[in-house]
């Protein structure tokens, strides 16, 4: 039997602390081991603890100190060795200060021999609940935010804090949150995600069975959505999907995407370009900053465009999304005189998507 094993993501290592030990405190024969990556001595400090103390604590050195390399050579090894012991019946895992929980779920259901012994059991990401607004919806950047851990690191931190929250089992708010911030969340959160600070109606025997659904959390933040349209409005928050089946001008993208990428909202979603007909375009943003890039074909699926995107309704701008998002859009005159599939030398997005492509 593989042992259920919970991740702990976050950006606030305090934060992250209090999630752990209220697990602990549903999960008292749990082991748990913390990695902090420190990127400016080149390493990583594992600990690992049960109720009887501290267990072991090791320095291990990192050839890149990063998150990623952090996952690869340590963090799941040390999930499968724990996993593997049959001592304790559930790991917690309190990964690295901005490590993506995404990425150990997806490498210990793609590749199980990396942890044969262990299955992800519910991921729970830890939000400091008077920095939240803040945090989803500004412009800092992890490197700045986190300049010990993630040094050099571009990201936004609203657009990495927005993503974990987006494909937790459970959020988990330390401290004073405002309303605002908590409708926020919830529209954030994944439809039927808990967010609290503890674990109302979740009992030992439940936790042991999980909370982790994959497949549910891998359609809501899919880059291609599917299903119906995910429009909702809270007491304070509002989420609008801006969804077409016509292709977006190149020129309007590049020239206007601040229309749409702009501003103190998340938006998340794909997108598909006359001028580069078979490409899928990913479309991840917030805080004002945005990231474009392209991933696959639509071999499969029907081009489309849909862009999630979720505000407060103390700055809605919802009109305004809808009005910049429908100028993107090809014209009737553009569809009647050049069609739907543009074949051109360039289309000036190639520092975000790479070559226009060309037909053979």
């Amino acid at each position: 039997m593989r042992t259920p094993t919970y991740l702990v993501t976050g950006l606030h290592a305090e934060a992250m602390i209090t999630a752990t030990l209220r697990l602990q405190l549903e999960l008292p024969e749990a082991v748990v081991v913390r990695h902090e990556v420190r990127r400016a001595e080149g390493c990583l400090v594992r600990t690992i603890s049960d109720l009887t103390g501290v267990l072991e604590r090791e320095v291990v050195p990192l050839e890149h100190a990063c998150t990623s390399c952090a996952v690869r050579e340590d963090i799941l090894p040390t999930i499968e060795r724990l996993a593997g012991l049959a001592r304790w019946p559930v790991v917690v895992s309190h990964l690295p200060v901005a490590a993506d929980g995404l990425a150990v779920c997806r490498a210990l259901r793609r590749v199980q021999s990396l942890a044969p012994s262990a299955r992800v059991a519910g991921v729970v990401c830890a939000v400091h609940g008077p920095d939240a607004l803040s945090d989803l919806l500004g412009d800092d950047l992890v490197g700045e935010r986190l300049p010990q851990e993630c040094a050099g690191d571009q990201r936004g931190v609203a657009e990495l804090l927005a993503a974990m929250v987006e494909h937790a089992d459970r959020v988990c708010v330390a401290g004073e949150v405002s309303d605002e911030a908590e409708d926020l969340l919830r529209l954030l959160a994944r439809p039927g995600v808990p967010l609290a600070p503890d674990w109302p109606g979740l009992g030992h025997e439940e936790l042991l069975r999980g909370v982790h659904d994959h497949g549910a959390s891998e359609r809501w933040i899919a880059e291609v959505p599917q299903g119906p349209a995910r429009d909702a409005e809270g007491s304070h928050a509002w989420r609008l999907e801006l969804t077409t089946r016509v292709p977006l001008h190149p020129q309007r993208l590049r020239e206007d995407i601040g229309g749409l990428g702009g501003g103190r909202h998340r938006s998340r979603g794909c997108f598909w370009l006359a001028s580069r007909p078979g490409q899928v375009g990913v479309w991840d943003g917030a805080g004002g900053q945005l990231s474009i890039g392209v991933t696959g074909t639509w071999a499969r699926d029907r081009p489309v465009t849909r862009v999630l995107v979720t505000g407060l309704l103390e700055d809605d701008v919802r009109d305004d999304l809808r009005a910049a998002f429908a100028d993107l859009q090809l014209t009737r005159e553009e569809l009647r005189d050049r069609g739907p599939y543009w074949e051109v030398p360039s289309d000036g997005l190639e520092t975000w998507l790479g070559p226009t492509p060309r037909a053979a």
